[in-house]
């Protein structure tokens, strides 16, 4: 059976908050590897102390992750958890 391309996808906001969030993350975590760092060190960091230097400024990193509020963040990763447990 064919994939039908004019059939219309419905999102919800939250699939979409979901899915800018997941590329935000790897975007951050494919920065700090590049400069060497342990991205899940360096996130968890940033996300309990609130303070950005944790996040390098390397490919604009810092500025990324700023974009969204830190308890969103957390937020997303504790549904993320207990969904996938």
């Amino acid at each position: 059976m064919a994939n039908n391309i004019s059939r219309t996808m419905l999102f919800t906001s939250e699939e979409i908050k979901r899915e800018n969030m997941k590329q935000l993350l790897k975007e951050v975590s494919e920065a700090l590897e590049d400069r060497g760092y342990n991205p899940v060190n360096q996130i968890s960091g940033y996300l309990i102390s609130n303070d950005p230097a944790y996040i390098s400024s390397h490919k604009n990193a810092r500025n990324l992750i700023q974009q969204v509020e830190r308890y969103e963040i957390i937020e997303e990763l504790v549904k993320y958890y207990l969904e996938t447990k």
